[in-house]
């Protein structure tokens, strides 16, 4: 893609007020959700496209997720971290790039945007229930045992919020047993 193309397609993509050239070759684009960057390499050879995600001190806990969402689930696009912040990135040869691919790269970054830490946090609770459920197959216990000792763990409060209400604890009860039905054969 041509430095033209490029900046057609994210005029296409956001509007023109949204875009603009802050160097030769390089293009801010700012919404009120996010500032999203569009750098040419100096010889025009390759774009990075760069999405600020979140601050390293709200991602910390979550770094192993971040690299299994590299491997696992983000595709074209990658978690960087870099000067104290988790990007997402694209980056691609500008003479292969084409169009489509660049709004669907993008497309993806801003979709990690929104999501934050959701995604992450999300792989992370799976790997603890996946933990449980080996834990409690070793102690030969059956999908029904461990839901039943769960619901101790919360009735004695052991787990749980302290001012929870029934209604509250019988929904998360309601969410361990369906990631526990949906991941007991799995594990």
């Amino acid at each position: 893609m041509t430095p033209e193309e490029i900046a057609g397609t994210l005029t296409e993509i956001f509007g023109t007020s949204a875009v603009g050239a802050i160097a030769p070759g390089s293009w801010q684009v700012d919404t009120s959700a996010f500032r999203l960057l569009v750098l040419l390499s100096e010889d025009n050879t390759w774009l990075r496209v760069l999405l600020p995600i979140v601050p390293i001190q709200e991602a910390q806990p979550f770094l192993e997720q971040f690299l299994e969402a590299n491997f696992d689930d983000t595709q074209e696009v990658r978690y960087a971290l870099y000067e104290g912040v988790i990007w997402g990135v694209f980056q691609h040869n500008s003479g292969t790039l084409v169009s489509t691919d660049l709004s669907n790269a993008i497309n993806r970054l801003v979709s990690l945007h929104q999501a934050r830490l959701d995604n992450v946090f999300n792989r992370l609770i799976e790997s603890r229930i996946r933990q449980i459920i080996q834990a409690a197959k070793q102690q030969g216990q059956s999908l029904q045992a461990t839901m039943q000792s769960l619901e101790r763990f919360y009735a004695e409060g052991l787990m749980g919020e302290i001012n929870q209400t029934s209604e509250a604890r019988e929904e998360v009860l309601a969410a361990w047993r369906r990631q526990l039905e949906r991941l007991w054969n799995e594990s």
